[in-house]
């Protein structure tokens, strides 16, 4: 099943990025080789943190934006046009602190109505690990340098900017409880 679900989630994401906004197809790549790394050590669901990873950005496909954030385009998306599994579609909504940037926009009622926050703590800090240690490129990179690259690329006083200064206290919380868990496993 496990394998099932993340070769799925690389179909749907490879055919709604990789032509159209192939950075954004690296980057998804990379947070999917975290996830493997991540559900490996912690025996997470390997599936469904796999399948999270690679399917969190899908919301930026232009064909998939009708509000213009991504968290919520693509959950709505995934929920409606693949009756994609509810634990599945929450954690895309919510990857990475998103009910902050939906805040700033406007839509956090709408998110926390929709896709409640999934309450399994060591899941949500995994796939944030998998996003905010890796550059837009797919490379490896740490969780400052990823925030100040997107507080570079979007300016600090734009919505993503202001939601990314924001969330840094909980993303910088999230990485370190996976790095310690991580630095903790045998070797």
């Amino acid at each position: 099943m496990s394998d099932l679900i993340t070769e799925w989630a690389t179909q749907v994401a490879e055919a709604e990025l990789c032509s159209v906004l192939p950075r954004r197809w690296a980057h998804t790549q990379g947070v999917a080789k975290r996830a493997v790394e991540a559900s490996q050590v912690f025996g997470l669901d390997a599936g469904l943190l796999g399948a999270a990873a690679t399917l969190h950005d899908v919301g930026y496909a232009p064909r998939l934006a009708a509000t213009g954030f991504h968290p919520l385009d693509g959950a709505r998306f995934l929920r409606d046009e693949h009756r994609a599994d509810e634990r599945l579609v929450r954690l895309v909504a919510n990857h990475s602190f998103a009910l902050l940037e939906a805040e700033e926009r406007g839509l956090r009622e709408e998110l926390a109505t929709e896709f409640p926050l999934l309450d399994e703590p060591l899941l949500v800090d995994a796939l944030v690990y998998c996003d905010m240690t890796t550059t837009p490129d797919g490379d490896r990179t740490t969780a400052q340098d990823r925030v100040a690259e997107i507080i570079s690329r979007y300016g600090g006083d734009s919505v993503v900017g202001r939601f990314i200064r924001r969330a840094a206290p909980e993303i910088f919380a999230s990485v370190e409880r996976v790095e310690a868990a991580l630095a903790a496993q045998p070797r």
